[in-house]
């Protein structure tokens, strides 16, 4: 398996707000910006997307990739995996909440390996970049700053 790359942020926020913009997957490209569409392909017993259809482009990074979702019962985390990619052929991820008074840590866990081999140091760079970003983005729609 591949290193993992980790990263956090404060939230201005409680984890049930925080999840639920990190659930509302179709609306990701209002606010994720490399993410050009996503279509819900499958939901579990509770209505949560289970398997979801991303359409990413980012300047030279273009994927379509398929990703199914593990949601924890308690509302604090939610793992995901590939299922099916054109440029990746491996992606496992988590969103970890920890609730702090007011504010929450949101700790994003990510591991990608690419259909073509890079060198682990700009993979992890990589991995990096995408968690900042998407890190910014989540907390900016949360907090209503977008």
């Amino acid at each position: 398996m591949a290193e993992q790359s980790t990263q956090s942020i404060e939230v201005d926020a409680g984890p049930e707000q925080i999840m639920a913009v990190i659930a509302d997957l179709p609306a990701y490209p209002e606010w994720a910006k490399a993410v050009r569409e996503t279509e819900v392909l499958a939901a579990d017993e509770s209505g949560r997307a289970k398997q979801v259809r991303f359409t990413l482009d980012s300047g030279p990074v273009k994927d379509v990739y398929t990703l199914e979702y593990d949601w924890a019962d308690d509302g604090l985390s939610v793992r995901w995996h590939l299922v099916k990619g054109q440029m990746q052929k491996a992606q496992n991820g988590q969103y970890l909440l920890e609730p702090k008074g007011q504010r929450t840590t949101v700790t994003y866990t990510l591991s990608v390996e690419l259909v073509l081999p890079m060198i682990g140091l700009l993979r992890r760079k990589a991995e990096k970049m995408i968690m900042d970003t998407a890190l910014k983005e989540l907390k900016r729609r949360v907090e209503g700053k977008d």
